[in-house]
C-alpha cells in the first residue's frame, strides 16, 4: 500500500512538473518568436530606409543578433541550473523573457526618439536572447530527468510541440491582427499589442512555475553532495558529446526557423502571396509539425534515436532544397507541398533531438552541456537563417539561391549522425548513475571559471 501511495504521489509530481515546464515553454517561444512575425513592421518603424530590403534586412539582423546572445545566456544559466537547481533557473529566465517582451511593446519608434529607438529595441532583444539561452538546457534537463530512461523521446518531444505552439500562437496573434486591423493600423499602433499580451501570459506562467519541485535526479545529486563544483569546466570534458550535439542541431535549427519564421516573410515579401495565404500556410505547417512530434518521439523510444534522426534528417535536407527550387514562378497551390514536406520533416527530426541531447550528457552537467552545445548552432544556423537567406537573394537576385545554406546544414547533421555510436549514450548513462567526476576533484575546484558561470 505504501509503495502504491508513493508511486501515485510521484506520478502527480511528474504531471505537475510536466505541465509547469511546458506552460512556461509556450510563453518563452511566443515571446521570442513574435518579433519574427512582425519583422516587416519593425523594419519600417525602427530602421527607416528608402530601400525596403535594407529595412527588412536590418530587422532580421536584430533578430539574428539576439540569437548570438543565447550562448552567453547558456553559459550563465546552464551552470546555474546544475548548481542551484532546475526550478529556480526556469523561473528567472521566464521573468526576464516576459518582462523584456512586454517592454518592446512600450518603446517609442524612430519617428519619435530617433536613433535611441533601435538602440532600445536591440537591448531588449538581447535580453530575450540571453533568457532563451538559459531556458532550453534547463527545461530539457528538467523534463528528461522526470521522464526517466525509456520515455524521454516522447516526453521531451512535447517541449518541441509547445515551442511550435508558442510560435503558432505568435503567428495567430500577429497575422490575425494584420487581417483584422489592416497593414496601416498595424504599422500605426497594432504591432504593440502582441508584445504587450506577453506580459499577461508571463504572469500566468510564472505562477505555474512557482509551484514546481526540482527533478528527482537533481534532488538525489543534491542530497548525495554530488553536484558539480564547476559545471562549465566539467562539461568541457565531454567534448565529443558536445560536438555531436552541435552538429545534430544544425539542421534542427535551420529548418525550425525556415518553417516557423522565415517562411512567413518569404511567402508575402518574395512570392507576393496574400496575407491570408501566409496565415493559413504557416498555421497548417505549425499544426502538422506539432502533430507528428509525439509520434516521432515515441518511435525513437522504441527503435532508437539514430534511425529516426537519420531518416528524418535526409528528408529535411531534401525538403529544404525543394522549398527553394520550387519558389520561382510558384503559385500558392504548387508551393503548398514543399512547405508541408518541410513541416513534416521538421516535426519528425525535432521530435528526438532533445532526448538525444539529454542522453549524451550526464546529470551533473546536463544543463550546462546542452546550453553550450545547443545555443551555438541555433545562433549560427537558426537565428541567422532569415538574414542569410534575405542577403543571398539580394546578392544573387535568385530566390532559389538560399538552398545552398540550408542544405549545407543538413549535410553537417547527417555526417554527425553517421558518426554517432551507442557507446556515446552508454558513457553518459554510466556517469549519471555513478555520479563520476570527469576530472580530479582538486582540479575542478581549482578551475579558473568565473563564479557566475560555475
Amino acid at each position: 500500500m505504501h509503495t502504491t501511495t508513493t508511486d501515485h504521489q510521484h506520478e502527480i509530481r511528474r504531471k505537475r512538473a510536466f505541465v509547469g515546464a511546458v506552460a512556461g515553454h509556450v510563453i518563452e517561444w511566443y515571446d521570442y518568436g513574435i518579433y519574427g512575425f512582425l519583422a516587416v513592421y519593425m523594419g519600417q518603424l525602427f530602421f527607416a530606409s528608402e530601400n525596403p530590403v535594407v529595412g527588412l534586412m536590418s530587422s532580421f539582423a536584430v533578430f539574428a543578433l539576439s540569437f548570438f546572445m543565447r550562448p552567453l545566456g547558456g553559459l550563465f544559466f546552464g551552470p546555474m541550473a546544475d548548481r542551484i537547481g532546475r526550478k529556480q533557473t526556469l523561473l528567472i529566465v521566464l521573468i526576464l523573457m516576459a518582462g523584456s517582451t512586454c517592454l518592446i511593446g512600450m518603446i517609442p519608434t524612430a519617428a519619435s526618439i530617433g536613433v535611441a529607438a533601435p538602440v532600445l529595441l536591440i537591448a531588449l532583444r538581447c535580453v530575450q536572447g540571453f533568457s532563451a539561452g538559459g531556458e532550453i538546457g534547463t527545461v530539457t534537463s528538467f523534463i528528461a530527468e522526470y521522464a526517466g530512461p525509456g520515455k524521454r523521446g516522447q516526453a521531451t518531444s512535447w517541449l518541441m510541440v509547445t515551442a511550435v505552439l508558442g510560435l503558432l500562437l505568435g503567428s495567430l496573434v500577429a497575422n490575425g491582427l494584420t487581417m483584422a486591423l489592416g497593414a496601416e493600423t498595424m504599422l500605426a499602433w497594432g504591432w504593440r499589442l502582441p508584445f504587450l499580451f506577453a506580459g499577461v501570459l508571463g504572469l500566468i506562467a510564472i505562477y505555474i512555475r512557482l509551484k514546481l519541485e526540482d527533478s528527482p535526479e537533481f534532488q538525489e545529486l543534491a542530497r548525495a553532495g554530488e553536484r558539480s563544483p564547476a559545471p562549465l569546466r566539467e562539461s568541457l570534458t565531454w567534448g565529443r558529446a558536445i560536438a555531436l550535439v552541435f552538429c545534430i542541431i544544425a539542421v534542427h535549427s535551420s529548418i525550425f526557423y525556415l518553417v516557423l519564421t522565415y517562411a512567413s516573410t518569404f511567402i508575402v515579401e518574395t512570392l507576393d502571396f496574400s496575407s491570408t495565404v501566409r496565415f493559413w500556410f504557416v498555421t497548417i505547417a505549425c499544426l502538422l509539425a506539432a502533430f507528428v512530434m509525439p509520434i516521432g518521439g515515441r518511435l525513437s523510444d522504441r527503435y532508437g534515436r539514430k534511425p529516426v534522426l537519420l531518416v528524418s534528417g535526409v528528408w529535411a535536407t531534401v525538403s529544404m532544397f525543394w522549398f527553394f527550387v520550387s519558389a520561382p514562378g510558384a503559385t500558392p497551390l504548387s508551393f503548398f507541398f514543399p512547405l508541408m514536406s518541410c513541416a513534416l520533416a521538421f516535426g519528425f527530426y525535432a521530435s528526438s533531438t532533445y532526448a538525444t541531447m539529454s542522453e549524451l550528457l550526464p546529470t551533473r552537467v546536463r544543463s550546462t552541456g546542452i546550453a553550450v552545445a545547443y545555443n551555438l548552432p541555433v545562433a549560427i544556423f537558426g537565428g541567422s537563417a532569415p538574414l542569410v537567406a534575405t542577403w543571398i537573394i539580394s546578392a544573387t537576385g535568385s530566390i532559389s539561391a538560399p538552398w545552398y545554406f540550408f542544405v549545407g546544414t543538413g549535410v553537417i547533421s547527417l555526417v554527425a549522425l553517421l558518426v554517432l555510436k551507442q557507446s556515446d549514450f552508454d558513457r553518459a548513462a554510466a556517469a549519471s548513475m555513478t555520479g563520476k567526476i570527469q576530472l580530479p576533484e582538486a582540479e575542478l575546484e581549482d578551475a579558473e571559471v568565473p563564479a557566475a558561470l560555475a
